[in-house]
């Protein structure tokens, strides 16, 4: 591992105690960059992370229209996050309401992590899709190209064979025919 990922992963630990770190996801996907930035308080960071991939190209047509109120969805999180993370006068509260904000700091991230999740199981649902249409298009080519050469075939054996057949077929009736009459007649 990467001393970055490394000092990132202790960060993340030691900032947030009810977090578990294997759910950020895999490390160098969408998920882990954009909620390790906000754990790390790098909240503007992680907002051009998640609007650069979706400006990003894609492979896919309707990517951007499949993903894009999740995305929009996760920066108004984010915002809430930072608010609730950076409130004036947080320690001039009560404890009950430290508290709260703490708990809507959770339910917002966790919230957060849930639409990240979504976000990366929308581009899993374009690329199997892909994946089915390319399939059915090669399957398609296949039996295409089979059908093809078995109509090429059949004419093959039709003109060709069928031919050669018709003559010895005719050769062997003559000659049958010719000791038929030449014993009868």
């Amino acid at each position: 591992m990467s001393g970055a990922v490394l000092k990132t992963k202790t960060q993340t630990q030691s900032k947030t105690n009810d977090i578990d770190v294997s759910d950020l996801g895999k490390p160098d996907t969408l998920r882990y960059n954009v909620l390790t930035l906000v754990v790390n308080e790098e909240y503007d960071r992680a907002i051009k992370t998640l609007k650069d991939f979706i400006e990003s190209d894609s492979d896919y047509p309707n990517f951007r229209l499949k993903i894009e109120k999740y995305s929009l969805h996760a920066v108004d999180l984010m915002h809430a996050i930072r608010t609730k993370r950076n409130f004036p006068g947080l320690s001039g509260l009560t404890r009950t309401k430290q508290q709260e904000l703490r708990d809507k700091f959770k339910e917002h991230f966790n919230e957060l992590r849930f639409v990240m999740r979504k976000i990366e199981e929308c581009m899993e649902e374009l690329r199997v899709k892909d994946v089915r249409s390319t399939n059915l298009v090669v399957k398609s080519f296949w039996f295409s190209l089979i059908v093809v050469f078995a109509v090429g075939f059949f004419f093959e054996v039709i003109r060709g064979l069928g031919y050669t057949a018709e003559v010895v077929f005719n050769e062997y009736l003559d000659k049958l025919l010719n000791i038929i009459f030449d014993k009868f007649f």
